[in-house]
């Protein structure tokens, strides 16, 4: 196994005394050293995938009415898709040691680069809260069991749309992850590297203990009810599959800067996502069909959430092991994908101001104004709000890769992106690149109506066409233009440049094609 131990200097950043503090703190300026090994990555992509989220999102799958070759063929594709665009995110960052929201300034400009910054934060603030309260639901069920007078707070007591039983494992699981949140990055990857395999552990008892049950022959890798689709028919299903695993690691993937910064070399980095994702996600996704087919047999019906499979168990072993590996595991996937997002994100609006464990509380404390429990159950009100910032996702990826690796041709200097010299490179017009900025315009709102008119005009009467299909598409309409409309934008108007801007003081010049 690789070296994974980081030292206490490993923590601290370069910060160059000519760097302008207004764009500089210790957490966003370039690593001194980078430790993060294969396992480290991998151990990440683990506490990303076993989730509540990630369980029935792979159980998903295999209900959509099509064989179960073609889920996992769906399912492979998907995955490597996936593979192939966070090697393309890593890359940037890993070279030059700086996160998603830094790198962003060699594209969008000092200043533009905000703009997906705040962005993806948002997104960030509105799933953590969301995973808190799955997580507080896996605590209700340990409380509900162990402590029958919690029966009261459960459904005698309730605020603000929450009972207080559900108020108090909030709390519990808010304090704990901001806990961990500020003891820092060395004390995350360590929980990290422990969270993955323990709930991998954990799933494959569970799994053993219900074959068990139900008897190797009932079970099934086709949760589908009815008749199973044709060949032709079963196409469009299977290519929403390939956009729902795309979907789903989305978030993780726009801002993996943020963790592949740490990797002692991009060939450590893409190992670590080869077995995180296509080797990881295959794998737990057929413990998680095999688990859901077991179900049936053993409880009389398909349960496809694994709190309720636990739950229906009934033995208080069983409730406890199996309510605190699920509250590890979402509370492994809030910190690495809606913690340390928008502590990154937040702290580069203001780094003289913001640190990163300032701009993570932020996170926090808005995950908590949000009220998620009130509307993460409805899906209208989801469309309208987490279904357009995340269509603004895929833009945002694409002119990042269009930026770093068709207009700057993998060239960064790392220095110039920090200063507020309006002689530096990555100042362009007023500290914005107009062409990253229109890129992400134009291509944001085909991706956002994408997402919202199929719907809107359904609902409305307007038209009795279902196109609403399209928003399953809406990641790679916006990568896709986003990518094609931000080159066409550099080669009719350039404002990035590859020659050097000040002779005196080139500065650190990262080229990821050596």
């Amino acid at each position: 196994m690789e070296d994974t131990t980081t030292t206490a200097s490993a923590k601290a950043a370069a910060l160059d005394p000519e760097y302008d503090p207004r764009l500089a703190n210790e957490d966003l300026a370039p690593l001194k050293k980078q430790t993060w090994g294969s396992y480290n990555i991998f151990a990440f992509w683990m506490s990303d995938v076993h989730s509540v989220g990630g369980y029935i999102t792979a159980g998903s799958l295999f209900a959509l009415g099509i064989a179960s070759w073609q889920v996992l063929l769906s399912l492979i594709i998907g995955i490597v898709i996936v593979q192939v665009f966070t090697n393309l995110v890593a890359k940037p960052s890993q070279k030059t040691g700086v996160p998603y929201p830094v790198i962003n300034r060699a594209i969008f400009g000092i200043k533009g680069a905000n703009i997906p910054a705040i962005i993806r934060g948002l997104i960030a603030i509105a799933w953590y809260g969301v995973q808190t309260f799955l997580a507080a639901e896996s605590l209700n069920i340990i409380f509900l069991k162990f402590i029958p007078g919690s029966q009261a707070l459960a459904t005698d007591i309730s605020f603000l749309g929450l009972s207080a039983l559900g108020w108090i494992s909030y709390a519990i699981l808010w304090v704990a992850q901001a806990a961990l949140f500020w003891n820092g990055m060395e004390t995350i990857r360590k929980f990290i590297d422990f969270a993955g395999p323990a709930v991998y552990v954990v799933m494959i008892i569970l799994a053993i203990y219900l074959v068990s049950q139900a008897g190797w022959e009932n079970i099934s890798l086709d949760l589908s009810a009815g008749e199973p689709l044709d060949f032709w028919a079963s196409i469009p299903v299977m290519l929403t599959a390939i956009a729902i695993v795309v979907s789903y690691f989305s978030g993780p993937v726009l801002n993996f800067g943020d963790f592949a910064r740490y990797g002692k070399s991009f060939e450590a980095v893409k190992k670590g996502n080869f077995l995180g994702l296509p080797i990881n996600f295959l794998f737990f996704s057929l413990l998680t069909v095999i688990t859901a087919s077991a179900t049936v047999p053993v409880f009389g019906e398909l349960i496809t959430d694994p709190i309720h499979t636990v739950e229906r168990i009934d033995t208080p072993f069983a409730i406890l092991l199996g309510g605190l590996t699920f509250v590890t595991a979402t509370v492994g996937i809030n910190i690495v994908a809606n913690f340390i997002s928008p502590a990154f994100d937040f702290s580069n609006v203001a780094p003289h101001k913001v640190s990163w464990r300032a701009g993570g509380m932020i996170a926090a404390v808005g995950s908590v104004i949000l009220l998620p429990w009130n509307w993460y159950s409805n899906a209208t009100a989801i469309h309208y709000t987490l279904g357009v910032l995340g269509a603004l996702i895929g833009p945002l990826f694409g002119v990042l890769i269009a930026g770093y690796y068709l207009v700057s041709r993998q060239k960064v200097w790392v220095d110039d992106m920090y200063t507020m010299s309006p002689s530096g490179r990555y100042w362009f017009k007023n500290g914005y690149n107009p062409n990253a900025v229109a890129a992400v315009v134009i291509s944001g709102a085909v991706s956002i109506a994408s997402v919202i008119l199929p719907k809107l005009l359904l609902d409305t009467g307007a038209t009795s066409a279902d196109l609403t299909w399209l928003g399953n598409y809406s990641w790679f309409i916006g990568c896709g233009l986003g990518l094609v409309t931000f080159k066409y934008l550099e080669v009719r108007s350039p404002m990035i440049s590859l020659e050097p801007s000040d002779p005196l003081r080139e500065g650190v010049m990262s080229d990821g094609t050596l």
